[in-house]
């Protein structure tokens, strides 16, 4: 059985994983609207990335004999000013995410909860592959240096990203991605 204090700080990261959802899918909103498809569809797969992370905390939760507590989204930024602000920002939503792992480990192991702990390492390890990736791409729109044909062709890269198997978010546990 989860303790309550852990439950209730999984069941926060819950929400913010959806709100991580919620923003990728304004930011691919917002590159639909400036005819960025391929940024559009890499934004699509990160927020279906998001939905995974959420139902395995869910699932982790429910398995554990704890109770799952939805609570309020936040309503996203809607525009960018352009494709390199959006990804600093998913960068930075990245690294606030991060921070938020680190601190349910500190709680997990606070309360000596082995189990819980050991299912966040795998959340950390995802966190760094999140973080590189937004980086990475801040990093290649910077070089571009406002280039449209450096635009045109990343939006082509970017479109290539393929969208997670909505049937693995609900697979069971923690297990899969």
């Amino acid at each position: 059985m989860i303790k309550k204090n852990v439950q209730d700080a999984l069941n926060n990261q819950i929400m913010e994983e959806f709100n991580s959802a919620y923003l990728y899918l304004a930011m691919a909103a917002d590159f639909e609207e400036k005819k960025l498809k391929g940024f559009s569809t890499w934004m699509k797969a990160q927020a279906g990335e998001e939905m995974i992370h959420a139902m395995k905390l869910y699932n982790f939760v429910n398995d554990r004999d704890g109770k799952v507590e939805l609570q309020g989204l936040d309503k996203p930024q809607a525009t960018w000013k352009d494709p390199l602000e959006a990804f600093k920002s998913a960068y930075n939503h990245e690294q606030y995410i991060t921070g938020c792992f680190n601190d349910l480990i500190k709680r997990a192991r606070e309360e000596i909860d082995t189990a819980t702990e050991i299912m966040l390492q795998w959340f950390v390890m995802e966190q760094v592959e999140e973080e590189a990736a937004a980086g990475e791409i801040v990093q290649k729109l910077e070089m571009m240096g406002g280039s449209k044909e450096g635009l045109y062709l990343l939006d082509q890269e970017l479109g290539t990203r393929t969208l997670p198997s909505p049937g693995l978010a609900v697979a069971g546990g923690a297990e899969g991605e």
